[in-house]
């Protein structure tokens, strides 16, 4: 039997209106301000639906970016390093750092974090951490930027929320582009930014329209169609 919408969402969708029918980043945003506040701030979600075949690994896209206005919310970060720049990566954001003593943590059981960085020189060790963290999404990796010999610096950008994308089975490329409490200027700000970054990562092999739909969404609000 189908879900019957809730009243409130019912309510917010006549407020968004024909949600075919696409608008401005700038109009988008203020629609989805124009629904119904909640207790809470709530995310501000961009999807693009992409014409790649997921399936095809020349397809995949993957990487990473810092926005103009940041997304809001720190990540508790944690940094594969050798020991002499242990205090430097900590002082820098991450809640946790170090190299085999690390990864036994790890391995361990401990997962209470959301990014894991590391330099290029700890992958040997990092990965038997394969099994643990690639179901998780956790795993380092050079395409996400996550493997890299500047590791303060990324541990920094990364604690105060840069963010990650990936596609998914269907093609699908979403991230957070900020809270709702957000300025709009700065919400179409950092919107824009991610749809040139996908844009712009095109790959060769993709054939005929690259960027299908772009919508744009609260946490609690039905999605606004943006136009491409």
């Amino acid at each position: 039997m189908p879900r019957t919408k809730s009243k409130r969402y019912r309510a917010d969708s006549d407020k968004v209106g024909d949600r075919d029918t696409a608008c401005s980043l700038a109009d988008a945003v203020e629609k989805i301000k124009d629904c119904k506040k909640t207790k809470f701030d709530q995310s501000v979600d961009l999807c693009m639906h992409l014409g790649i075949d997921a399936k095809q690994a020349d397809q995949a896209l993957r990487g990473s970016l810092s926005l103009p206005h940041g997304v809001g919310k720190s990540k508790r970060v944690v940094a594969f390093c050798r020991d002499e720049v242990v205090e430097d990566v900590k002082s820098a954001g991450a809640i946790e750092a170090g190299g085999e003593d690390l990864v036994a943590k790890v391995e361990g059981g401990w997962m209470d974090f959301d990014v894991a960085i590391a330099s290029p020189d700890m992958m040997r060790v990092v990965s038997k951490l394969g099994r643990t963290l690639g179901p998780k999404g956790l795993m380092p990796s050079p395409k996400s930027g996550t493997v890299t010999p500047d590791i303060t610096t990324a541990v920094k950008e990364y604690a105060a929320g840069k963010v990650e994308f990936r596609n998914d089975e269907y093609g699908n490329v979403h991230a957070a582009i900020g809270k709702l409490s957000f300025e709009n200027n700065q919400l179409v700000e950092n919107a824009q930014t991610m749809i040139d970054t996908i844009t712009k990562m095109k790959p060769a092999a993709v054939k005929g329209i690259f960027v299908k739909r772009i919508t744009l969404s609260g946490t609690m609000t039905p999605g606004v169609k943006v136009a491409e």
